[in-house]
């Protein structure tokens, strides 16, 4: 990644402090369909959804108690990375990764634009969060965290959340439940304004790793390898930063940026990642990375022909800051060689995503408009349509089984959603 405005470069005795490492230690569900506010209204934080996503999410993303627009966020990101022409190796497409049997008995018009349309990043949204919801009134009686529950059904199917009472012992979807809500931490607003960020206790070793590499020639596509010299590109080196001291980041710079929670520019502290972007309203346009240092600098490899040195962050293109943390990191999803999000993976068991109890059918939403709030009583679940008996939707419509083959669901009941 290249740091398209670099800053002034900084000497060395000018910027660190002495003694800089020892300073661094840590609605309801309304059975139209339509949003509504619920108890939990917890918002995105700034820039971490493209800006044409931010408000759809923040109001799907309050369909029903269980559910929140940090959590949506986190789950979209999951799936496609924001991409809403990605298209799985078995098929399921858009942002929001609908198989189209799926797609059928849940798809949304989220734009009311009078088609449902899983390429759509509106209605993808909106089915997203309807879809959710009504996995959530199906295991409402199962014991355990509601929104684990939700998730696993989204991933496994409400069979098996039913069958194990609770999230499956399935390897994917125990990891898919503990990564959205992990990655969910980096979409969520503070709860008060400038409510202060934890301290990242890593920081002081990643901040020591990038000192000893001052003066190092950039390489694009560098992580420090024998073969390369030693030499690095930003996120290579921050990658290898990290992983001095036991944090996986992923590879990329615009990955990196949901690794943990995003202090603000006067909550910065030594150790946060310092990004740019080509379009400050889009974070899938960040082009590079840097660890705070503190007093306004950070340490980078800004560019071909610079080596890793000392600029100042307050530039055109700054976007943010985020404090990396170890389960953050560890949630972060992986990408194919081309630059694509894997979707997550389904489990194998065609037994265990094939309840039988009759569900609600979820209508199709208006296009979404802000409610007044409204609390439901504690613990209590959704409100629903009456029950209908629902036909297994066309098509594969089930959890995808080892090697991409189809998980039959039962009728009457949602399936997993691909």
């Amino acid at each position: 990644m290249v740091l398209r405005k670099g800053g002034t470069a900084a000497a060395a005795a000018g910027v660190v402090l002495t003694g800089l490492v020892g300073l661094v230690t840590l609605g309801t569900f309304a059975a139209s369909g339509a949003p509504q506010q619920s108890g939990n209204r917890v918002g995105l934080s700034a820039g971490t959804v493209p800006a044409a996503y931010q408000g759809p999410i923040e109001q799907w993303g309050r369909l029903c108690p269980d559910l929140s627009p940090p959590l949506l966020a986190a789950q979209l990101y999951q799936e496609s990375g924001f991409d809403p022409k990605a298209r799985s190796g078995v098929g399921a497409e858009g942002l929001a990764q609908f198989m189209p049997g799926t797609w059928a008995s849940y798809g949304t018009d989220g734009n009311n634009d009078g088609r449902k349309d899983p390429w759509d990043p509106l209605d993808a949204i909106a089915s997203a969060a309807t879809f959710d919801c009504a996995l959530a009134t199906y295991v409402a009686k199962v014991p355990g965290d509601r929104q684990s529950n939700m998730l696993a059904a989204y991933n496994a199917g409400p069979g098996a959340v039913t069958k194990y009472q609770g999230v499956p012992p399935y390897r994917e979807t125990q990891g898919y439940v503990r990564n959205i809500l992990a990655t969910a931490r980096s979409f969520a607003a503070p709860a008060t304004p400038n409510a202060p960020v934890e301290v990242s206790a890593q920081s002081a070793g990643a901040i020591y790793f990038a000192q000893t590499k001052l003066g190092t020639p950039y390489l694009w596509g560098g992580d420090g390898l024998a073969s390369q010299n030693g030499r690095f590109d930003c996120s290579g080196l921050t990658k290898a930063a990290f992983e001095s001291v036991g944090i996986e980041l992923p590879r990329v710079a615009n990955d990196q940026w949901y690794a943990g929670p995003h202090p603000s520019r006067d909550q910065l502290r030594p150790g946060d990642l310092v990004f740019w972007a080509t379009d400050l309203t889009d974070p899938r346009s960040i082009h590079h990375v840097g660890i705070y240092v503190g007093g306004g600098y950070m340490i980078n490899a800004p560019h071909t022909n610079a080596v890793i040195r000392y600029d100042k962050i307050d530039t055109r293109e700054y976007i943010g800051a985020t404090r990396v943390t170890s389960d953050g990191a560890q949630a972060l999803p992986t990408r194919t060689p081309e630059g694509n999000v894997i979707a997550p993976s389904r489990p194998a068991d065609p037994a265990d995503a094939t309840p039988a109890p009759a569900a609600p059918t979820v209508a199709p939403a208006a296009a979404p408009a802000p409610a007044a709030p409204t609390t439901p009583a504690p613990g209590a679940p959704p409100a629903q349509a009456a029950p209908a008996a629902q036909a297994t939707p066309p098509g594969r419509g089930g959890a995808v089984a080892a090697g991409g083959a189809a998980t039959p669901t039962g009728a009457g009941q949602p399936p997993a959603k691909n």
